[in-house]
């Protein structure tokens, strides 16, 4: 049963305007906010929300890049939320091979739909929170707890690695380390990522691994009787064991239904410039994802222990190891009173419960679970993407933000 009082409910939810949640959703798919580049997205979400009077932090995490945390003051001795979103989108919109209208930075709105890059992950997100704490204030609600609304740089799964250098590649919960680094500390916490509005109370960690090879540099004409020393050579024949372990890896890790995949994420090797030398080393790159159940360290070991085998099968081939993304996974109990208030106000608006989804994708959860803030993964989306890139319904993010202001006026207390 829910606890909100059905008449104030009501009082709220007819403060949610659809014309102005497509206005801004359009305005943010605007503004272009690839990973490194999102200032300009930042200094829309601090006027945003210092128009809704809110007190409004600005962060620098780095040069040309910040974090907008704008805090609606309860009277004191509430709970605090804090809705948390990320302003850098999954692409920079300049890529060739992605030609759907939603991998763009321009908004098209049609057939009840807003399309463009971002709307999606997460942007829209960013566009809902705001409008539910509008709602809640055009509605004369008053609080206990602090409503937080943090809009962060540097979330997307990417991160800094040999000659990749640069804000361009420093993603991975970024932004909420510094967040929470610098005195954000909310009770609980609401991750709009693309759930489909499915409440998402656990999701696995992911570890990138790079094993390397070396052989001979030397021409063509030359390899003749050594051609087996060759580092692309050598790296195939380790791929045999990699493989065998990957499999064993899937299936040993498994959790909530969902295998435990390792990607092959990137394999490099050689000079395309010139193809008349035998390649001196050889990388290969690995994405592997772990359930939440098992601690990063122990996930390193399983596949180290496949290195060390392999080094001693190979002493004279400079194999190397090493992991250069370490992200945890992250879960929530199902019976937080987050998740409770989600799933009433949830049942209220939609006439069902939320269904509920363990997924392999990481979140900046992972952050915020390892400084004691509860975190669920639930926002809006309309299915996976396609050709046509990232797309939400209207009603979609109509309807969440209505979820989201009743959940936030429930467990923040009305005074």
């Amino acid at each position: 049963m829910n606890s909100l009082d059905a008449k104030l409910a009501q009082s709220i939810l007819a403060e949610i305007r659809e014309e102005e949640i497509v206005a801004m959703a359009c305005d943010v798919i605007n503004i272009p906010s690839p990973t490194g580049e999102e200032l300009q997205m930042a200094q829309y979400m601090q006027t945003a929300l210092q128009k809704l009077g809110l007190d409004v932090a600005w962060q620098e995490v780095e040069e040309g890049r910040a974090n907008v945390v704008g805090r609606w003051i309860g009277t004191g001795g509430g709970k605090n939320l804090m809705f948390n979103g990320h302003m850098d989108t999954s692409n920079t919109g300049r890529e060739e091979f992605l030609t759907g209208i939603g991998y763009k930075p321009q908004a098209v709105v049609k057939n009840g739909m807003i399309y463009g890059l971002g709307i999606y992950n997460m942007k829209g997100a960013l566009v809902c929170y705001t409008h539910a704490v509008k709602a809640l204030q055009r509605a004369g609600v008053k609080l206990k707890g602090d409503i937080i609304i943090a809009a962060v740089a540097g979330e997307i799964e990417k991160t800094q690695w040999g000659e990749f250098k640069g804000k361009e590649y420093r993603g991975y919960g970024f932004g909420t380390h510094y967040l929470v680094n610098h005195g954000v500390l909310p009770d609980m916490c609401i991750l709009g990522e693309p759930t489909d509005m499915r409440l998402v109370l656990e999701h696995f960690g992911s570890m990138w691994v790079r094993i390397s090879c070396t052989g001979i540099y030397v021409h063509t004409a030359f390899c003749e009787g050594r051609e087996e020393m060759n580092s692309i050579r050598r790296m195939h024949q380790l791929m045999t064991a990699i493989m065998q372990w990957i499999t064993e890896w899937e299936t040993k890790a498994a959790y909530g239904g969902k295998k435990a995949i390792v990607n092959f994420g990137g394999i490099r090797g050689g000079h395309a410039w010139r193809a008349s030398r035998t390649p001196e080393k050889t990388d290969l790159f690995l994405d592997v994802r772990v359930p939440p159940n098992i601690a990063m360290s122990e996930a390193r070991r399983d596949i180290h222990r496949v290195f060390l085998d392999l080094q001693k099968q190979h002493p004279d081939w400079g194999l190397e190891f090493e992991t250069y993304v370490s992200v945890p996974g992250a879960r929530i109990s199902e019976e937080h009173e987050m998740i409770k208030a989600i799933e009433a106000n949830h049942e209220r608006i939609m006439g069902k419960l939320p269904e509920r989804e363990v997924v392999t994708w990481c979140s900046d959860a992972s952050v915020l679970s390892r400084y004691g803030i509860e975190t669920v993964n639930y926002g809006p989306s309309s299915g996976p993407r396609d050709a046509e890139g990232e797309k939400v319904r209207i009603q979609t993010l109509v309807d969440i933000t209505k979820i989201y202001a009743l959940t936030a006026a429930e467990l923040c207390v009305v005074s």
